[in-house]
This record gives C-alpha cells, structure tokens and sequence, in this order.
C-alpha cells in the first residue's frame, strides 16, 4: 500500500511537475506581479484616494489618456509606490498616443473603452515590459523628454499666434487712427 502524498509534497509537485512548463509558471507570475502592482477601477466623483493615483479618461476619442486630475468619465489607477504610478501613468501616456487603446473602442456616437479592455490593455504592456526594467525606463524617459519638449514648442507657437494678433490689431489701430 502507496502512503497519500502530504500537502508540502502536493503544493511542490505543482511547480516541479513535467505537466507544469515554466512559461505558463512565469506567466502566472509576471500575472501576479502586475496585478499586485496596480489596481484600475471606475472613478467616483468626489471620493479622494490615499494611495499614489492617476486617471485615465474613458469616453471619447481620447479613451486612455492619462490624467492627474478627475473628470466625470475616467478610471483610477491607484498603486502602492509613487514609482509605480509614474511607470503605468507613462506606460498608459505610451499606449494611448501609440493608438492601442483605440483598437478597443466601442460605441458609434461617443466612442468608450471598457474598464476590462483597460485593464488588460495596461497589464498584457506592463508584463511585456517589466522584464526589463531597464529598458521601459530607457523608453519611459524618451517620451518624457519629448512630450516636454512639444509642451514647449507649444508654448512657442501660442506665443507667436499672441505676436501675430497684436501685431495686426496694433497695425489696424494705427491705420484707423491716421484716417480719423
């Protein structure tokens, strides 16, 4: 007679067992890891969170982009570390400009992403990634530095449109004031 298997004994063949390949275990893994790492929900209008936090807006063609302030129509990513929630808050910035969250995009009047499809957008890129935390760091600070750089190339040509403006309105002021 064969002696039952002990529960120590079962819960190690689980991870040793030839049934068991190593990808599915890592993938398991790496699941849990990003699941563990942030927590996406619908935003509550008035509810304040205490944990590092970002949104991200859900309706319209702009679904996916992050935002550090609320608005009616977004989820909250919250995280346990301030470093957490700046990776996802640019990961999700990537994923939204690089168009992947508009291939799930539903509705034909005022287009929307579902919180599933958000979430598991966020969580299949941050598994792909945190492989290699050097690299989506290295990628990270690549589309910070040229977001910032188009914020101040935006500034610029906001103030050249002002020059522009004043320069015809003060032109037009002059001509009226020679015809008077």
């Amino acid at each position: 007679m064969t002696a039952l298997p002990t529960p120590q004994q079962l819960w190690l063949s689980f991870f040793f067992s030839k049934k068991n390949n190593g990808a599915k275990r890592s993938e398991a893994i790496l699941n849990w890891i990003a699941m563990s790492t942030f927590e996406l929900k619908t935003h509550q209008v008035g509810k304040a969170y205490s944990n590092p936090h970002f949104f991200i807006l859900n309706k319209g063609l702009n679904s996916g982009k992050p935002l550090s302030n609320p608005c009616p129509n977004c989820f909250v990513v919250t995280t346990s570390t301030e470093k957490e929630k700046n990776t996802l808050y640019h990961l999700s910035m990537m994923l939204q400009i690089g168009g992947f969250y508009a291939y799930y995009l539903k509705g034909s009047v005022i287009p929307f992403i579902s919180i599933y499809d958000c979430r598991n957008t966020l969580k299949n890129s941050f598994i792909s990634l945190i492989n290699n935390e050097f690299q989506l760091q290295k990628h990270i600070n690549m589309v910070s530095a040229i977001s910032k750089k188009e914020a101040e190339l935006q500034k610029v040509i906001s103030k050249m449109a002002d020059l522009k403006v004043s320069y015809i309105q003060s032109l037009f002021s002059k001509m009226q004031k020679e015809a008077i």
